[in-house]
């Protein structure tokens, strides 16, 4: 049972990842192509033996391009309908080696040898920076050492005198129709209610979690980054 005095990753979720309506439609929305991530850890010795843990795992578009690759992948996400339609999806590929955990950053408790790589894309940022340096604490926890954490999310490289024209030009360049991706209100909601931090603060976590960034990839809108990390 959930610690009272736990962030309630369930409750900052967003309620439109709850919805099984909007979850259908999801990946359509996103467009992610998880090659790019995969070919960097296979470079970085992923293989039939490593075990991957994919926080924030969503409709399973990284799990299950990922499990065909390696022994064990151990999918995390706090939305039951995410995790509904990514249950259907791995049975339908006839996926044996994809456990699938409803827990969060916070909650999920890894059984079994260390995980070899850590996996999260756009699902930190909804945690608080205090939350989000305690969650990078709990996976150094469950990775070996040498392991390797891969980051990617809405993580803002500028600072703070040049946000306002970073965030007026991401938002001048939103999607004019839902189905086309973020639209202006999506983007400003996101703002409003979840917590995007600063490059320069999350590489403190980082570094305070036991991690060496060995690579990190700022995007020129500013707004989003990706980090390879290893533990010490």
């Amino acid at each position: 049972m959930q610690e009272r005095w736990l962030f309630d990753e369930l409750m900052h979720a967003g309620d439109e990842h709850l919805d099984p309506q909007y979850v259908a439609g999801y990946d359509h929305k996103a467009g992610v192509d998880p090659a790019l991530d995969l070919a960097l850890l296979r470079d970085l010795a992923l293989a039939e033996a490593s075990t991957v843990v994919d926080l924030g795992a969503g409709t399973g578009t990284f799990a299950l391009a990922a499990a065909p690759l390696c022994r064990r992948v151990v999918a995390v996400d706090v939305s039951p309908a995410m995790l509904t339609l990514l249950r259907a999806r791995a049975e339908q590929q006839g996926l044996t080696n994809v456990e699938i955990v409803h827990a969060g950053f916070l909650t999920y408790e890894h059984g079994g040898e260390p995980a070899d790589f850590v996996y999260s894309r756009h699902a930190l940022h909804h945690l608080p920076d205090f939350w989000k340096a305690v969650a990078l604490h709990r996976i150094a926890a469950f990775l070996k050492p040498g392991g390797v954490l891969r980051l990617r999310d809405l993580i803002f490289s500028c600072d703070p005198p040049e946000v306002e024209r970073v965030i007026e030009a991401w938002l001048g360049g939103a999607a004019q129709r839902a189905e086309e991706g973020w639209t202006r209100r999506e983007l400003k909601t996101h703002l409003g209610t979840e917590y995007s931090t600063f490059s320069w603060l999350l590489e403190d976590m980082l570094d305070r979690a036991g991690f060496v960034v060995q690579h990190v990839e700022h995007d020129e809108s500013m707004i989003y980054s990706a980090y390879t990390c290893v533990k010490r």
